[in-house]
């Protein structure tokens, strides 16, 4: 596809009429452009990008207005020598940052270039690191920072602050990468498979947060800085919870292996205020939910996993794991909560898995949730099966549906090591201390959530249940001093187990 929107066309698309308010100053130009032996080719360049464009520089600044919330925007132009970065387009960059930061302003970038900007050389180039401090000092401000990659960013822009956004959106199609196409052919001397740099490939890889048409662009960033920037509501009125009756445990597994059993995504869509589903490894038919919701006043992110498609089971793969640990430190970087849904036939068993490092990454999941410092809530949904459901599992505290249940292994593979065939799978279901109920008497299980007496018979009503226990339970981890949640953090983990020992 080609650059259809200016940078003035773009940010009348996003902002509301009449708020847009520009924080550009005249240029002087570069020290390339007005030093005496400056090549006159360039600068004829730059007079006629000025001229044909009607703006002086490769990007645009301001200040305006996303459903009322003031933000502040760098917007490049494509038009303008191709959106190529020079000394001068750094500098105006850098002081929008800062003065966003200054201003404690959110940040959206709207970047499409063709990279650094040949003809100022090597100090252009090194222009990437004055953005890339401005913008990570922004970020560690506690600031949110979104951007949206057009078609094409590549080269340096792509390698720093264009994908440095807490959340990464891109326009459909774009071409997004390190090196040019044309540049790839003339040193490898093959060309480059279009689809490698493709917005949409990225996405399934989960490079990128969520692929986004222009004309859809507003209302996601408008739903994303509404829960970024949302403070946290009290605590939800108390609702006489439902007694959780104690399901045998081998029923309780197979009502969780219902295809008509709520998941991650139907839990969000029916308590959810204000949602932005993001991209994720695999996407709509992919093992993973990623979003940012605001869960009965409680804003969040919330990361899942999805057990079916229909009837066709998910796996849960190496990338997914990458994803949650991104999904944990995305979490971090906006001091939001993080909510974990488990719900997993297993993390996927197969050659490529074993040489993609799928027991690491679980480890690595482990130990980036153990030292996550914003709260962390985890939800047990239904089937908690293996080291991929353990993998979301350490938290401040966890929730669990009256029928979900974790093991090491489905009870049938746990039958296959102990007797050498799977028959007697409900009989090691209800000997080996599966269900919520079991795993609340050795500690991880906090509060278990009742089912009248099956989730896929109640959606509903469940889902309503589920959802206010979580927002509670926000409240509650919000409200606690950094301090203090972490020490008991550590606590509970190292005592984990401890009641089924004594017995």
């Amino acid at each position: 596809m080609g650059v259809s929107l200016t940078a003035h066309q773009l940010i009348g698309l996003l902002v509301d009429p009449g708020s847009y308010r520009s924080w550009d100053e005249p240029t002087a130009g570069s020290a390339a452009e007005h030093a005496e032996h400056a090549d006159p080719g360039y600068r004829a360049s730059l007079a006629r990008a000025r001229e044909r464009t009607g703006v002086d520089e490769a990007v645009l600044t301001g200040l305006g207005r996303i459903g009322g919330e003031a933000v502040a925007l760098v917007a490049s132009e494509f038009g303008f020598l191709g959106g190529s970065i020079g000394v001068a387009t750094a500098e105006r960059i850098t002081r929008a940052v800062e003065r966003a930061t200054a201003e404690r302003l959110p940040l959206v970038a709207l970047p499409v270039s063709g990279g650094t900007r040949m003809q100022e050389g090597s100090a252009a180039f090194l222009c990437m690191l004055r953005i890339t401090a401005a913008v990570q000092a922004h970020r560690a401000a506690g600031l949110p920072y979104l951007t949206y990659l057009r078609n094409p960013t590549m080269g340096g822009v792509f390698a720093s602050w264009g994908t440095l956004g807490q959340l990464v959106f891109a326009e459909p199609g774009a071409r997004l990468g390190f090196l040019g196409p044309r540049v790839y052919e003339e040193l490898r001397g093959v060309e480059l498979p279009p689809e490698v740099q493709c917005a949409e490939t990225l996405a399934e890889r989960g490079l990128v947060d969520a692929v986004v048409a222009p004309e859809e662009l507003r209302e996601v960033l408008r739903r994303s800085l509404s829960v970024l920037t949302r403070r946290p509501l009290p605590a939800p009125a108390a609702v006489p919870a439902e007694p959780a009756e104690r399901p045998d445990a081998w029923e309780a597994v197979l009502r969780t292996r219902r295809p008509d059993r709520p998941g991650t995504r139907e839990l969000l869509r029916r308590t959810a205020e204000e949602l932005v589903l993001l991209d994720a490894p695999g996407g709509r038919d992919g093992a993973l939910v990623r979003a940012l919701a605001v869960l009965d006043g409680q804003p969040a992110v919330v990361v899942g996993q999805q057990r079916r498609a229909g009837t066709r089971e998910r796996p849960f793969t190496t990338a997914d794991l990458r994803a949650v640990r991104r999904t944990a430190r995305l979490a971090e970087q906006l001091g939001l909560p993080l909510v974990t849904v488990v719900d997993t036939a297993g993390a996927e068993l197969s050659v490529q898995a074993e040489l993609d490092g799928v027991a690491i990454e679980i480890a690595h999941c482990l130990t980036t949730l153990l030292a996550l410092r914003t709260p962390v809530l985890a939800v047990l949904l239904g089937q908690g099966s293996g080291g991929g459901a353990l993998a979301l599992l350490p938290a401040d505290r966890v929730l669990a549906a009256a029928n979900a249940w974790l093991a090491p292994l489905p009870p049938e593979g746990a039958s296959a090591i102990v007797h050498r065939d799977g028959a007697h799978a409900p009989e090691l279901a209800r000997a080996q201390g599966i269900t919520a109920h079991d795993l609340a008497a050795v500690g991880l299980v906090d509060q278990v959530i009742a089912e009248l007496p099956d989730a896929a018979d109640e959606p509903a009503a469940f889902c309503a249940r589920l959802g206010h226990a979580v927002a509670t339970a926000l409240a509650a981890l919000v409200a606690t001093p950094a301090p203090a949640r972490l020490t008991a953090r550590a606590g509970r983990h190292r005592r984990l187990g401890d009641a089924l020992a004594v017995e």
